[in-house]
Protein backbone atom coordinates (compact mmCIF):
# COMPACT_ATOMS: atom_id res chain seq x y z
CA UNK A 1 0.00 0.00 0.00
CA UNK A 2 1.27 3.36 -1.00
CA UNK A 3 1.74 6.34 1.54
CA UNK A 4 0.15 9.06 -0.62
CA UNK A 5 -1.92 8.84 -3.57
CA UNK A 6 -2.34 12.10 -6.25
CA UNK A 7 -5.76 13.76 -7.14
CA UNK A 8 -5.58 11.68 -10.36
CA UNK A 9 -5.27 8.34 -8.64
CA UNK A 10 -8.20 9.13 -6.09
CA UNK A 11 -10.05 10.26 -9.41
CA UNK A 12 -9.41 7.12 -11.40
CA UNK A 13 -10.41 4.84 -7.78
CA UNK A 14 -13.48 6.51 -7.67
CA UNK A 15 -14.22 7.93 -11.19
CA UNK A 16 -14.63 11.19 -10.70
CA UNK A 17 -12.96 14.78 -12.35
CA UNK A 18 -10.42 16.64 -10.29
CA UNK A 19 -12.54 19.25 -10.14
CA UNK A 20 -14.92 16.95 -7.71
CA UNK A 21 -12.28 15.92 -5.16
CA UNK A 22 -11.44 19.42 -4.96
CA UNK A 23 -14.74 21.17 -4.97
CA UNK A 24 -15.71 18.49 -2.04
CA UNK A 25 -12.39 19.82 -0.17
CA UNK A 26 -13.62 23.22 0.51
CA UNK A 27 -16.96 21.37 0.87
CA UNK A 28 -15.77 18.93 3.89
CA UNK A 29 -14.10 20.12 6.78
CA UNK A 30 -12.91 15.81 7.04
CA UNK A 31 -11.26 16.17 3.32
CA UNK A 32 -8.16 17.86 3.97
CA UNK A 33 -4.93 16.20 1.90
CA UNK A 34 -1.42 17.83 2.41
CA UNK A 35 -0.05 19.92 0.05
CA UNK A 36 3.64 19.57 -1.32
CA UNK A 37 5.90 22.36 -1.95
CA UNK A 38 4.58 22.48 -5.39
CA UNK A 39 1.36 22.53 -3.81
CA UNK A 40 0.12 18.91 -5.21
CA UNK A 41 -2.42 17.34 -3.71
CA UNK A 42 -0.99 14.15 -1.67
CA UNK A 43 -3.86 11.97 -0.30
CA UNK A 44 -3.15 9.51 2.37
CA UNK A 45 -5.80 6.47 3.40
CA UNK A 46 -7.32 8.59 6.08
CA UNK A 47 -8.44 11.01 3.41
CA UNK A 48 -8.99 8.28 0.81
CA UNK A 49 -11.34 6.69 3.70
CA UNK A 50 -13.24 10.06 4.01
CA UNK A 51 -13.70 10.64 0.40
CA UNK A 52 -15.24 7.26 0.27
CA UNK A 53 -18.03 8.33 2.96
CA UNK A 54 -18.91 11.51 1.27
CA UNK A 55 -19.12 9.38 -1.89
CA UNK A 56 -21.25 6.61 -0.68
CA UNK A 57 -23.64 9.45 1.20
CA UNK A 58 -23.65 11.37 -1.84
CA UNK A 59 -23.33 9.25 -4.74
CA UNK A 60 -24.43 6.04 -4.05
CA UNK A 61 -27.44 7.17 -1.14
CA UNK A 62 -28.18 10.79 -2.98
CA UNK A 63 -27.54 12.93 0.04
CA UNK A 64 -27.51 16.41 -0.44
CA UNK A 65 -24.18 17.90 0.50
CA UNK A 66 -25.49 19.79 3.64
CA UNK A 67 -27.37 16.31 4.59
CA UNK A 68 -23.60 14.63 3.62
CA UNK A 69 -22.01 16.67 6.27
CA UNK A 70 -25.20 16.18 9.05
CA UNK A 71 -24.59 12.53 8.57
CA UNK A 72 -20.98 12.53 9.04
CA UNK A 73 -20.72 14.48 12.19
CA UNK A 74 -23.69 12.21 14.08
CA UNK A 75 -21.92 8.96 12.31
CA UNK A 76 -18.44 9.47 11.34
CA UNK A 77 -17.18 6.99 13.81
CA UNK A 78 -20.38 4.34 12.56
CA UNK A 79 -19.37 5.10 9.08
CA UNK A 80 -15.84 4.30 9.39
CA UNK A 81 -16.21 0.65 10.89
CA UNK A 82 -18.96 -0.05 8.73
CA UNK A 83 -16.72 0.42 5.52
CA UNK A 84 -14.04 -1.51 7.45
CA UNK A 85 -16.31 -4.06 7.91
CA UNK A 86 -17.25 -3.69 3.81
CA UNK A 87 -13.31 -3.96 3.13
CA UNK A 88 -13.09 -6.83 4.60
CA UNK A 89 -16.20 -9.08 3.49
CA UNK A 90 -14.69 -7.98 0.56
CA UNK A 91 -11.34 -9.82 1.09
CA UNK A 92 -12.81 -12.59 2.30
CA UNK A 93 -14.94 -12.40 -0.83
CA UNK A 94 -12.08 -12.56 -3.18
CA UNK A 95 -10.13 -15.12 -1.17
CA UNK A 96 -13.22 -17.56 -1.66
CA UNK A 97 -13.57 -16.32 -5.33
CA UNK A 98 -9.89 -17.64 -5.95
CA UNK A 99 -10.41 -20.73 -3.95
CA UNK A 100 -13.34 -21.66 -6.62
CA UNK A 101 -11.45 -20.77 -9.77
CA UNK A 102 -8.49 -22.76 -8.41
CA UNK A 103 -11.07 -25.82 -8.11
CA UNK A 104 -12.13 -25.37 -11.52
Amino acid sequence: MKLYYSISEISEMFGVSNSLIRFWESEFEILKPMKNSKGERRFMQKDIDHFRMIYHLVKERGFTLDGAKKEIEAHQAHLQEKFKMIDRLNEIKSYFKKELEALN
